[in-house]
């Protein structure tokens, strides 16, 4: 070989090095760009997992929040309904003491204002708890006083009398009827 095909052997290796590395420099730069794209794909499938779990957190959070809510204004009065109870009480106990009288215009004034007095609290959601002699015993809704021999068989695991009334706020029980129950 000459020196002249020497040459250009060379030239032609070093040409073809060039080119070589150009292309291994391009492959690397593709590389790269791909691992960056994928890095910023996967922070933004982490930044997309983030936020719905913190709006799914803060549906949560306003579903618990306008549900305690309505709880609360359903019960907010619950204190002074208690209270109004013994009031309720003392009502039925006169209306039954001055029907055994004979003025009947005292009743009848007595009978408005105890008729006033219910339904404001019924329009603010008290309710009597229904409950009358020869009903079925349920712990989860009467408080038995006492129990008492039973004056017919019928009324075994019965109601035997109702003592005092329960009432209830919305669907809550705030004061069990006290009955007596038949053995």
């Amino acid at each position: 070989m000459s020196k002249k095909e020497e040459e250009i052997n060379k030239e032609f290796a070093a040409e073809e090095n060039t080119a070589v590395e150009q292309e291994v420099e391009q492959t690397t730069e593709a590389v790269e760009e791909i691992s960056e794209e994928e890095k910023l794909r996967e922070e933004l499938a982490s930044e997309k997992d983030k936020f719905l779990r913190l709006f799914a957190e803060f549906e949560n959070y306003k579903r618990r929040t306008s549900k305690e809510r309505v709880e609360l204004f359903k019960t907010a009065g619950q204190d002074i309904m208690v209270s109004m109870l013994p009031v309720l009480d003392d009502f039925d106990r006169a209306l039954n003491e001055i029907s055994k009288t004979e003025d009947k215009e005292l009743l009848k004034g007595v009978e408005l204002i105890s008729n006033k007095l219910r339904n404001t609290l019924n329009a603010k959601g008290l309710e009597q708890v229904e409950t009358k002699t020869g009903d079925v015993f349920n712990a989860d809704l009467h408080e038995a006083i006492t129990q008492i021999p039973a004056p017919t068989d019928d009324l075994k695991g019965k109601l035997v009398d109702v003592i005092e009334k329960g009432y209830k706020l919305g669907d809550k029980v705030i004061r069990h009827p006290k009955v007596i129950v038949g053995q």
